[in-house]
């Protein structure tokens, strides 16, 4: 199935313009993901995004942090998490996934292989995968056993150095296909997210438009909950 590269059979770009979304898919959701630096009150934050509007998952990002000290923070922000029903996802070390029971992880194509993390957490924990702008490394995913393939950066962003910019047909492409959700990433706000909902994203993960607005993270949450509701 991923016999061939991205450059090799071309997408057509147009394809997100046709997108109909099947009815028997869930509608898109929001997934949270940290800032790259907590402030000392950040479970408050997160309390408040949570009771803003429906919050599918929230990961902690914390890069270049030790393994103690990012198992430290978790603590309270999974307990937050488990009261509101939103799964908690740690990024990067399927290890240290394990060692504080979180929900999932998320790799990027650096972070290790999925068949191993799926080997060292079990079938209960889910498994996201940065794919970037490929649909190949999205297959190549899927086969291994991830629970969600992740595209983006969609729009410029300052939460993380990117190079890779999909069109939102990747989207459409990847829903009509496969039943695997996909995530959209990359400097989504209210204002610019529609067109990726309408591709046929399953989540948009949202980082900087929600920990920077202007009138809070419940704000914002509501912002999204609007949009998604529509």
């Amino acid at each position: 199935m991923t016999d061939f590269t991205d450059d090799e059979l071309a997408l057509d770009p147009h394809f997100a313009e046709r997108f109909e979304r099947d009815d028997r898919r869930p509608p898109c959701q929001l997934y949270l993901i940290s800032p790259p630096v907590l402030s000392d009150d950040f479970t408050d934050w997160l309390k408040a995004a949570f009771d803003g509007g429906p919050v599918a998952a929230f990961q902690l990002r914390l890069k270049g942090a030790e393994d103690d000290a990012i198992a430290r923070v978790a603590e309270p922000l999974q307990r937050l998490c488990a009261d509101h029903e939103v799964a908690f996802i740690l990024n990067d070390s399927a290890a240290l996934a394990k060692r504080i029971g979180a929900d999932g992880v998320h790799l990027g194509q650096q972070d290790g292989d999925v068949r191993e993390a799926r080997a060292l957490l079990g079938p209960s924990v889910q498994i996201g995968v940065t794919c970037h702008d490929s649909r190949h490394l999205a297959m190549e995913a899927g086969e291994a056993g991830a629970d969600y393939v992740a595209f983006g950066a969609f729009y410029p962003t300052a939460t993380k150095e990117t190079h890779h910019c999909p069109d939102p047909s990747i989207l459409s492409w990847w829903v009509t296909l496969f039943e695997l959700p996909c995530v959209a990433i990359g400097g989504i706000t209210a204002a610019n997210a529609r067109p990726l909902i309408d591709a046929g994203a399953d989540f948009i993960a949202v980082s900087g438009a929600v920990w920077n607005h202007p009138q809070g993270p419940g704000e914002a949450v509501r912002e999204f909950a609007g949009l998604l509701g529509d």
